[in-house]
C-alpha cells in the first residue's frame, strides 16, 4: 500500500533564487537570503508543460501576497538552472519597433544577465518556452508593458516568482525586464568544430605520459571533491583523509567521471570546460582541456569491454548538442544536435539540453537523456562515420538516473512529470515508464539495495515533498513488482538531491538540501533497511545532524551528497556554506552511524559533489 502524496505546488516554473550547480550527479539551487553559493543544477525543477501561447494573468497588486512568498520558499521552486555563463556574454542591443521602449546597451546588458541567471532555465535560452511559457515579442507585445511589468512585479501564486515584491528585482530592474521581454531575444554564438579545435589543448601528448601508475597514491579510495566556488576539485585520500592536491578546473564544476581503467579522471564544469586528468602521474595533473560549449553538465567515457578508454562524450545546455571526443587526448570527433521535435506533440524544440549520459555495459553504446523533447539516445560509437543512433521516446524533462544493480536498466527521472523511466541498455529498448506517486523525483544515481519483502529495489527521494520512492528491479525473481513502485516513504523533508546506499550497508541515507528550514537541510535521514516491512507502515528513520558535527555555525550550511569509501563502511557528506564562510566534509561510520572524522582546511570551499573512484569507474551506488 503506497502512501498518498498530494503535490505541493501545480507549476514549478522559475526560481527566486540564484540557481546553481553542483558538481555531483545532480544539481542543487540556492536560497537567496542564505545562498551557500551555487549548487549544483542539471535541470529545473519542472511541471507538466502547459501551452506556450500565452501568460496566465498577474496578480492584482492589491491581493494578498502569502501565497507568492509561500512560492519563494518552496525547494522545488527555487531550483531552476542558472544559466551565468550565458550572462557573461556580451551581445549587442537589437533595435526597437514602433510602440517599444529600447533599451541602451547597458541596460540590455543587465537585462541578459537577469534573463540567463534566473529566467532561461524554464523560458529557455530563445524565449520560445522549456517548462515555462514562451516569452517571444509576437506575445508580450500583445500583452504590452503594463502586463509585463505587472507580472513580474507581483508574480503569480500558480508558479511565476513575485520578483518586485520580493525584493529579488529592483523597480528599476522591473521596469527594464518587462522591456526586455518586448524586444528580440540575444542569441547566444553557437560552437562548432571551428570553437571546440581553438580551445582544446593536449597538454601532455599520450606517448608522453607514464605507461605505469607513478605514485604511491591509493587511488581506489580517492575522492574528487567540487570545490564550487573556487573553480577547482580536491582530491582527498580516502584512507588519511589528506587533501593531496588542489587542481584548477572549469567554473562550477558539475560532475567528475573515471574512465573505464581507472586512471583518467573527466571533470566537467557550467562553463562546458571539460578537463582530464591523468591519475597515473607523478603529480597527477591535467593532460588535456577543451571547451564543447557555453553551458554544460555531462561528461563519461566509454565502458564497454574492448572499448575501455577509447572515447569520451560531453553534453552541452548550450548550445543544444552533444560531443564524441578521442578518449586519450579529448580531440573532438563527431558533433551531434539535439534540436527536433518533442516526443509527443511532434513539434520542434529549438534548444533541448543534454541532461544525464551513462556508459552502457551491455553495449558500445552511450546512453544521452536529451531533456525537453523527451527523448534518449542510444549512441553507437563504433563507427562514428557511419553513426548509428537508436532514438527512444521517454517522456519530457528527463533529468538524472543511473543503472540497477545489474549495471543492465538505466533508470531515469522525468522529473517534472514525476515519473521514472526505464531503458533495457541490453536490448535497446523502452521498458517502463512509471509514475513515482511525489512531486519532482530527484535521484542522483539513484540508490539500489535488496528490500526484506519486495527484493530488488531502487530508490529515489523528491524535491517537491518528503517521500522516498522505491521501483522493483527483478524483472526475473520477483516479475509481478518489476519497474512498479513497491512503496513510497517519508524522510525529513521536501528538498532532497540524493539517497545513498551501498552493496551489503544496512543503511538507506537520504538529504535534504534544499528544504527550507535550516535544521532539516543540515541534517540528513537513515533509514534501516532490516526493517523496511513493505506492509504499508512507514519505516522511522535516525537523524544525523550533521552540520552540528562540523560544529560550523555561521551561515546556513546545508548537507549534500552522501558518499561511500571504496570498501563501503564510511559515508561522505559535504557542509556546504557560503563562498566566504567554513565548509566541511563530515565522515560517519556505516556500521554505527556515529560521527568518524571532519575533514576541515581553507582550501575547502563550497564542497558539494564527491566521487570515489571505485564507486564512480564501476557504477556503485
Amino acid at each position: 500500500m503506497l502512501r498518498q502524496l498530494i503535490p505541493t505546488r501545480s507549476s514549478l516554473l522559475a526560481s527566486a533564487a540564484l540557481a546553481l550547480v553542483l558538481g555531483a550527479g545532480a544539481g542543487y539551487a540556492q536560497d537567496a537570503a542564505t545562498a551557500p553559493a551555487e549548487a549544483p543544477a542539471e535541470a529545473p525543477a519542472e511541471a507538466t508543460a502547459a501551452p506556450a501561447d500565452a501568460l496566465p494573468p498577474p496578480a492584482d497588486s492589491d491581493a494578498p501576497t502569502a501565497d507568492l512568498k509561500d512560492h519563494a520558499t518552496q525547494p522545488q521552486d527555487r531550483y531552476e538552472p542558472s544559466l551565468d555563463i550565458l550572462a557573461q556574454e556580451q551581445l549587442e542591443a537589437p533595435g526597437a519597433p514602433e510602440g517599444v521602449e529600447a533599451l541602451s546597451q547597458a541596460e540590455f546588458d543587465e537585462a541578459n544577465k537577469i534573463y540567463f541567471e534566473r529566467c532561461a532555465g524554464c523560458h529557455g535560452v530563445l524565449r520560445k518556452g522549456a517548462t515555462g511559457k514562451a516569452l517571444t515579442p509576437d506575445l508580450t507585445r500583445e500583452l504590452g508593458y503594463d502586463y509585463l511589468h505587472s507580472f513580474i512585479e507581483y508574480g503569480s501564486p500558480a508558479g511565476m516568482p513575485n520578483w518586485g515584491t520580493s525584493g529579488q528585482l529592483t523597480p528599476e530592474q522591473v521596469d527594464i525586464m518587462a522591456k526586455y521581454v518586448m524586444l528580440e531575444p540575444a542569441v547566444p554564438p553557437e560552437w562548432g568544430m571551428d570553437k571546440m579545435k581553438e580551445t582544446w589543448e593536449v597538454i601532455v601528448a599520450p606517448e608522453d605520459r607514464p605507461t605505469e601508475k607513478m605514485n604511491d597514491w591509493d587511488l581506489g579510495n580517492l575522492f574528487s571533491v567540487t570545490l564550487r566556488d573556487a573553480g577547482q576539485i580536491a582530491l582527498i585520500d580516502g584512507g588519511s583523509y589528506e587533501i593531496k592536491k588542489i587542481i584548477d578546473t572549469g567554473y562550477a564544476v558539475h560532475i567528475s567521471r573515471m574512465s573505464a581503467s581507472g586512471r583518467y579522471l573527466m571533470v566537467i564544469g557550467r562553463d562546458a570546460k571539460v578537463d582530464m586528468i591523468d591519475l597515473w602521474m607523478e603529480d597527477p595533473s591535467v593532460v588535456a582541456t577543451i571547451k564543447v560549449g557555453s553551458e554544460a553538465r555531462s561528461v563519461e567515457t566509454s565502458k564497454m569491454e574492448g572499448w575501455e578508454d577509447k572515447y569520451a562524450i560531453a553534453g552541452a545546455y548550450w548550445p543544444p548538442q552533444y560531443v564524441i571526443m578521442d578518449g586519450a587526448t579529448l580531440e573532438p570527433l563527431k558533433i551531434v544536435s539535439t534540436r527536433g521535435m518533442i516526443y509527443d506533440e511532434q513539434t520542434y524544440h529549438p534548444e533541448p539540453r543534454v541532461a544525464a549520459i551513462l556508459g552502457s555495459h551491455y553495449r558500445p553504446e552511450f546512453i544521452v537523456n536529451i531533456k525537453e523533447t523527451g527523448k534518449i539516445h542510444l549512441v553507437d560509437y563504433t563507427d562514428l562515420k557511419n553513426l548509428k543512433i537508436t532514438e527512444i521516446e521517454a517522456e519530457r524533462f528527463l533529468h538524472d538516473g543511473g543503472l540497477d544493480s545489474s549495471h543492465r536498466y538505466f533508470i531515469t527521472a522525468a522529473n517534472a512529470r514525476g515519473k521514472l523511466v526505464v531503458i533495457d541498455t541490453k536490448e535497446g529498448t523502452l521498458e517502463a515508464v512509471t509514475d513515482t506517486g511525489g512531486e519532482t523525483p530527484h535521484p542522483g544515481r539513484g540508490a539500489n539495495f535488496e528490500h526484506p519483502t519486495f527484493g530488488p529495489v531502487w530508490a529515489t527521494s523528491h524535491l517537491g515533498d518528503d517521500s522516498v520512492a522505491l521501483i522493483g528491479t527483478d524483472p526475473e525473481g520477483h516479475a509481478d513488482q518489476a519497474w512498479k513502485i513497491v512503496d513510497s516513504f517519508p524522510a525529513l523533508g521536501g528538498g532532497s538531491l540524493f539517497v545513498k546506499t551501498y552493496p551489503g550497508s544496512n543503511h538507506l541515507y537520504v538529504d535534504a538540501t534544499l528544504n527550507p528550514d535550516a535544521e532539516i537541510s543540515a541534517s540528513v535521514a537513515v533509514f534501516d533497511i532490516d526493517k523496511m516491512t513493505g506492509d504499508g507502515t512507514d519505516p522511522e528513520f535516525t537523524t544525523l545532524p550533521i552540520v552540528e558535527w562540523a560544529e560550523i555555525t555561521d551561515g546556513q550550511p546545508r548537507v549534500v551528497q552522501g558518499e561511500f569509501n571504496k570498501d563501503g563502511t564510511e559515508v561522505w557528506f559535504s557542509v556546504w556554506n557560503g563562498k566566504d564562510q567554513e565548509s566541511a566534509i563530515v565522515v560517519v561510520d556505516d556500521k554505527t552511524l556515529e560521527l568518524k572524522h571532519v575533514i576541515k582546511d581553507e582550501r575547502l570551499v563550497t564542497p558539494t559533489g564527491k566521487f570515489n573512484v571505485t564507486n564512480t569507474m564501476g557504477d556503485i551506488y
